[in-house]
């Protein structure tokens, strides 16, 4: 979204009032917790990318690019000439391969490839659309991948690619992505879009009169929409993360980054895929700017955001707060359980607590 990221009513707070009545969310006492790590990088991060508890990519606004192949120490991977980009998501294939995507308008929408590590880096593609506003990318596999933008001429942006990011190719859907006034996405974390096994693939909105999700399942050829409770009806408010674990759970994080300690409904959570949505709060209330799925764990989710940071093993039916007092903005999980997260002014934070394996 354009905007920085693109008061509830009481009708939202009785519905709270309800769900805070519901013993299964009793916060939990446990001894999880951030540990800081150091680096030179001073931007803001939104892009994470973990593969395993050795490697990690990060990435944030002036051109920031941080790796980690240690688990412990982070270099920086200055990209020539992209200073000036703000870099909301990164995708990593590889402790040497990754393709980082910059956030803005036109051709402030870009992606750049290091196949050496980051000692050299190939710009892949620019946003030829003047209106176009790249808000986060995925990929399936090493060659399948998918990016999205907010509204052109109506309908929202998704671009295609078969080749590992070398080309792209606009999808055409101009009824199944259609948008509703002001509707909008949030490059707030990489993570307003997800994919999952062969083919599915999730993007979720607000700024609109109401937040919604948008599901593929054929690898982004077509979409449909549903509604979602999480309140919208302004720019800072709605739906800003998506997440999947491999049985079809999934769940939406969000909320007014502008209240961040607001306690309006900020989750809705789905069983089957994404076809249905049932409201669903996370732990801490507040705003949430990142969900995602530790993978190869059924129903076990980490949420992050301004308000805090939480995580459920059993499917929402109750979340431990870690903390409230560290702002984050994108959290990301390996298969090994490594876990990091990255926030305002640099900052990146690894798990350590019990194991989420």
């Amino acid at each position: 979204m354009r905007r920085a990221f693109p008061r509830a009513a009481l009708a939202a707070m009785a519905g709270l009032a309800m769900l805070a009545g519901c013993s299964t969310l009793t916060p939990a006492v446990d001894p999880a917790a951030w540990v800081p790590q150091q680096h030179a990088a001073t931007a803001e991060l939104r892009g994470l990318s973990v593969l395993s508890d050795k490697v990690a990519w990060a990435s944030g606004a002036k051109g920031t690019v941080l790796r980690t192949v240690d688990g412990e120490h982070w270099a920086l991977l200055p990209v020539p000439g992209a200073e000036a980009f703000d870099f909301r998501d990164i995708e990593a294939f590889d402790a040497n391969t990754a393709i980082v995507m910059g956030a803005g308008p036109g051709a402030a929408s870009r992606m750049y490839r290091t196949r050496d590590g980051g000692a050299t880096w190939q710009l892949l593609v620019v946003n030829k659309d003047a209106e176009g506003f790249w808000d986060a990318m995925a990929f399936w596999d090493a060659r399948n991948g998918i990016v999205f933008g907010d509204p052109v001429r109506g309908a929202f942006q998704i671009l295609l690619t078969t080749d590992g990011g070398e080309s792209w190719s606009p999808v055409n859907d101009p009824q199944g992505l259609a948008a509703l006034p002001q509707e909008g996405a949030f490059a707030a974390s990489g993570t307003c879009l997800s994919v999952g096994g062969k083919g599915d693939a999730w993007f979720v909105t607000g700024g609109a009169a109401q937040s919604r999700v948008f599901r593929s399942v054929n690898r982004g050829q077509s979409w449909q929409a549903a509604a979602l409770q999480i309140p919208a009806a302004a720019p800072s408010k709605g739906a800003f993360s998506v997440g999947f674990d491999a049985k079809g759970r999934g769940f939406v994080a969000g909320g007014d980054y502008k209240e961040p300690s607001l306690g309006t409904l900020n989750g809705a959570v789905s069983r089957d895929g994404g076809a249905g949505w049932s409201p669903a709060q996370i732990l801490p209330t507040g705003f949430m700017s990142a969900v995602v799925a530790v993978p190869g764990v059924d129903g076990t989710f980490v949420a992050v955001g301004l308000a805090g940071s939480g995580y459920t093993r059993n499917g929402g039916k109750s979340w431990t707060i870690i903390e409230k007092e560290t702002k984050l903005n994108a959290v990301g999980f390996s298969a090994s359980g490594a876990g990091w997260a990255v926030g305002p002014k640099g900052l990146v934070v690894k798990y350590v607590g019990p194991p989420l394996r």
